[in-house]
């Protein structure tokens, strides 16, 4: 049976799709300890802005920004091919090794240190390690929290959106839905993990969290569309791997015109 499953190319691409969306996800919420400037990238001055008497705004983002663009396309590849289901799936199984992952950092945190590693990367200029350690694992419960629950209820939004336009246009038009789901749903991302993290986390005030979400989303907004053609690259490879009739019958399935799982009795592609 195993290797019946194994050689079915849609099971395969699943199984792929599952393992880089978690781990992307967890890379993400690993690095976003950093912040970096845009700015500085693009060689430009600080934006300075001001909004809601928030003064002094810049493009001061997260690392996890560079990798959640990813999660939500994806989200619509998924969608796309394999329907709602399935992206519920692989959300709360990212999710739930995402709060594995963080209970052994916690964990790990409070083994007591080796003597001798404390000081190990003193010609580093890293004085102590394991305050380096605590730095970069230890992020607050709200951050955690707030973030997994924006990822979680975001995904649901994008799902439902992107359904909801496929239905009107079918197969067609696959950047509207792609980007139309992403560009709501990255909204309501930014709005909850800012309102639990620091709202709730580190008394902002609304002015604050509706600025930086503002400024944040605008980022994503950006990186949404930018990344559109990848839709199309990754519909475009999905179809040469399993084939142009497995394809088509794994969107019929994903749209609920099919009563089957479209990983199983579609036949392989070899």
């Amino acid at each position: 049976m195993i290797h019946s499953i194994l050689k079915d190319k849609p099971t395969k691409l699943f199984i792929g799709i599952t393992a880089f969306f978690v781990a992307n996800a967890l890379i993400a919420e690993c690095i976003g300890t950093k912040i970096f400037s845009l700015e500085k990238i693009l060689g430009v001055a600080p934006a300075n802005l001001t909004l809601f008497g928030q003064s002094g705004l810049s493009y001061n983002l997260t690392c996890g920004v560079l990798l959640w663009p990813l999660e939500f396309i994806l989200t619509d590849i998924v969608n796309e091919y394999y329907g709602p289901k399935a992206v519920r799936r692989i959300s709360y199984t990212a999710v739930a090794l995402i709060g594995y992952a963080f209970l052994m950092f916690y964990s790990s945190i409070h083994l007591p240190p080796a003597d001798f590693w404390l000081s190990s990367k003193e010609q580093d200029g890293i004085g102590n390690m394991q305050t380096a350690f605590n730095g970069i694992f230890g992020q607050g419960m709200w951050i955690i929290l707030g973030s997994l629950v924006a990822f979680l209820v975001s995904q649901i939004v994008d799902v439902t959106i992107f359904h909801r336009i496929k239905k009107v246009t079918g197969d067609k038009k696959i950047w509207l839905r792609a980007t139309g789901s992403t560009l709501v749903s990255q909204l309501i991302d930014s709005f909850i993990v800012l309102t639990i993290a620091f709202r709730w986390g580190s008394n902002w005030s609304w002015p604050q969290v509706i600025a930086v979400c503002i400024l944040n989303y605008t980022y994503k907004c950006f990186m949404a569309i930018v990344l559109t053609p990848l839709i199309y690259v990754a519909e475009g490879w999905i179809e040469k791997y399993v084939g142009h009739q497995t394809a088509a019958k794994m969107k019929q399935y994903a749209m609920g015109k099919m009563a089957e799982d479209p990983t199983v009795n579609i036949p392989a592609a070899g």
